[in-house]
C-alpha cells in the first residue's frame, strides 16, 4: 500500500467516524470552529481596515507636512495647545519666504458654511480657504473645469472649486462648472470639481468641501483663526530634512528663543500610521489569544475523541498489525483521522466567518477575505489536528497485536 492511498484511506475512515458519531464529533470540533471563526474573521476585518487605511492615509500625503497650532497625538494635556498662540497670516509669510527646502507651501484654514443652490440647502458643509498653490501642494486632482489662479486667489474673488459629494448633492445629472452657489449668501462661481477621495480613516468624508481663495475667506468669516501651513518636500527621502528646516523657519517667525519649547506642531502621515499600528497590534493580541484558548479546548476535544477511538477499535488494530500492518501505517491513519476532523471544523468555521464578514462590512467596517486568509485557516485547523492526535496516534501504533485482539 502506497502512502497516497494509506491518506486517501485515513480520510475515508474519519469521515465514516464522523458520519456515525456525529453529535460527538460536533462538540469536539467546537472549539475548533470558534477558533477558526474568531481568526478568520478578525482578519477579513483587518485587512478590509488596512485597504481602507492605506486609501484613506494616502489623502494626508507621504511627502507633506503640516504646521498646525495643535500636534495630532501629542503628549501633553489639552490646556497646553489650547493656550497656543494661533498660527497667523504672518507667521505664513514669513514661512513662505524663508524656507528652501520645500518644494511648494500653501495656508489653509477652515469652517463650516450653510450653503444653497436655487431651492436646495445645506448647513455644515465644510469650507477651505487657501491659495492657488493648494493644488499643487496637497495634490489634489481636478476632475471637471479647473483650479483657481493667484490673481483669483490674490484678489479674493468669488470662485470655487468642490468636492464629489458637493456636487452630486447640488448638481445631480448637471453640469456644475459655471453654475453660482451662496456661502453663507455670498456667490461663488463654481469653477471645478476635484476627483473622489473618500473618507479619512471613516471618520469624515474629503468630498464633502468646498474651497474658496483665503482671502475672500478673510472677508467673509474673518482673520482671528489659526491656519494651518503645508509643506511639500522634494521627495518622500527629503521629508526629514524639510521637518527641521521648517520647524528652525516657524522658530524664528514666531520668535521663539534658543532652546525654546515649540508652541506648534510639525505633524505628518507617520504620525498617523504609527497610532494605527500601535492599534491594529493591539487588535491582533487579543484576538490571537482568543484564538489560541479556542484551538487549546478544541484540540483537547479532538485528543479526547481519538483516544476513544483507539479504545474502541483495539481489535482492529490487532488484527491489522496481525497480518503485517507498520507501526508507521497505524499511526498516520489516527493522525489523518485527526487531521480531517479539525479541516472540517476549520470549513465550517470558514462558512461561518465568510457571511458574518460581509454582515460587518455592511453594517460597521470594511473587510476583506483574501484567499491566503483562507489557506492560513486551514493550515492552522491541520495544524491543531497534528497537536490533537499526535499522541492518541503514538498510543495506537505501540499496542501490542496480542494484547489487541484479546481486548473486549
Amino acid at each position: 500500500m502506497n502512502f497516497f492511498t494509506e491518506i486517501k484511506e485515513g480520510v475515508i475512515i474519519s469521515l465514516n467516524s464522523i458520519r456515525a458519531n456525529k453529535v460527538r464529533s460536533f462538540l469536539a470540533t467546537l472549539g475548533i470552529v470558534i477558533g477558526i471563526m474568531t481568526v478568520t474573521t478578525l482578519q477579513t476585518a483587518i485587512e478590509g481596515i488596512n485597504l481602507a487605511f492605506e486609501k484613506s492615509i494616502s489623502a494626508v500625503g507621504a511627502d507633506v507636512l503640516y504646521i498646525q497650532k495643535f500636534e495630532w497625538f501629542g503628549k501633553d494635556d489639552w490646556e497646553v495647545y489650547r493656550n497656543r498662540r494661533d498660527i497667523n497670516w504672518q507667521d505664513y509669510e514669513y514661512f513662505a519666504e524663508n524656507i528652501n527646502g520645500a518644494e511648494s507651501v500653501c495656508p489653509t484654514v477652515g469652517t463650516s458654511a450653510v450653503v444653497n443652490y436655487q431651492d436646495f440647502t445645506s448647513e455644515n458643509i465644510p469650507v477651505f480657504g487657501t491659495t492657488e498653490e493648494y493644488q499643487r501642494t496637497l495634490g489634489l486632482d481636478v476632475d471637471e473645469g479647473r483650479f483657481f489662479t493667484k490673481r483669483e486667489s490674490d484678489g479674493g474673488w468669488g470662485v470655487c472649486v468642490i468636492g464629489y459629494d458637493i456636487k452630486e448633492s447640488f448638481f445631480q445629472n448637471i453640469d456644475p462648472i459655471g453654475k453660482v452657489i451662496q456661502v453663507d449668501g455670498h456667490n461663488f462661481k463654481v469653477i471645478g470639481t476635484y476627483e473622489k477621495m473618500g473618507s479619512m480613516l471613516g471618520l469624515f468624508s474629503l468630498d464633502n468641501r468646498i474651497i474658496i481663495p483665503i482671502n475672500k475667506f478673510f472677508k467673509m468669516f474673518g482673520t482671528r483663526r489659526s491656519l494651518t501651513i503645508n509643506v511639500k518636500a522634494p521627495t518622500v527621502e527629503a521629508l526629514e530634512d524639510t521637518k527641521e528646516e521648517s520647524r528652525a523657519v516657524m522658530k524664528r517667525a514666531r520668535r521663539i528663543p534658543i532652546g525654546g519649547k515649540d508652541d506648534f506642531g510639525v505633524n505628518q502621515q507617520e504620525a498617523f500610521k504609527q497610532t494605527y499600528e500601535s492599534l491594529t497590534g493591539l487588535i491582533k493580541t487579543i484576538g490571537t489569544a482568543i484564538t489560541l484558548l479556542s484551538l487549546i479546548v478544541g484540540s483537547i476535544g479532538i485528543a479526547n475523541i481519538m483516544f476513544v477511538s483507539v479504545k474502541e477499535r483495539t481489535k482492529e488494530i490487532g488484527i491489522r498489525k496481525a497480518i503485517g500492518a507498520k507501526r508507521v501505517t497505524i499511526m498516520l491513519q489516527f493522525l489523518i483521522e485527526a487531521v480531517t476532523i479539525c479541516i472540517v471544523g476549520g470549513m465550517v468555521g470558514l462558512m461561518i466567518a465568510f457571511p458574518l464578514s460581509l454582515i460587518i462590512n455592511a453594517v460597521l467596517l470594511p473587510t476583506v477575505m483574501p484567499l491566503w486568509v483562507v489557506v492560513l485557516a486551514l493550515g492552522i485547523s491541520a495544524f491543531a489536528g497534528i497537536v490533537a492526535g499526535f499522541f492518541p496516534a503514538l498510543s495506537a501504533s505501540k499496542l501490542d497485536p496480542v494484547d489487541a485482539l484479546r481486548y473486549e
